[in-house]
């Protein structure tokens, strides 16, 4: 099964890290350890979290203090096991640069047939929206990964 999995978006200062933290959280509440990272495909390196995705996130018991954002690199790409990515655009940045990476890279939402738009710079209701559409699109995954 998967144990180190990278979430990606574009800056990594909103939906990658929002994933990232809450995959660890489910997949750990339902018994199994797992390690995830997150990176952006232009990453806004070393920020950190964007202040709603944050506070909604604390609203759910999650810190993301921590957090502080990276750039998509081929070494990350070949640290992880799984690679799920919030928009197609994502995807094909991926593939591009690490072909061998197509076999373990999925849409985050892969099973609900969606893909995560970008809230950045939008209001909170786009953040609220974006948090709601990761946190439907990780059960699946949870699920799988048990």
């Amino acid at each position: 099964m998967f144990t180190r999995i990278l979430t990606v978006c574009t800056g990594n200062i909103c939906r990658s890290p929002a994933a990232q933290f809450l995959l660890r959280q489910r997949i750990e509440k339902a018994g199994r350890r797992v390690e995830a990272r997150s990176a952006g495909t232009g990453a806004l390196v070393n920020h950190p979290a964007e202040e709603a995705t944050s506070a909604m996130l604390g609203a759910r018991g999650i810190d993301l203090s921590s957090h502080r954002a990276s750039q998509l690199t081929p070494e990350r790409l070949r640290w992880a096991e799984l690679v799920l990515v919030m928009e197609k655009h994502h995807r094909d940045a991926v593939v591009t640069m690490d072909p061998t990476a197509r076999g373990k890279t999925f849409l985050l939402g892969h099973w609900t047939k969606t893909e995560i738009p970008d809230p950045y710079l939008r209001d909170d209701a786009a953040h609220a929206k974006a948090l709601d559409l990761i946190e439907e699109a990780i059960e699946p995954w949870v699920s799988k990964l048990r």
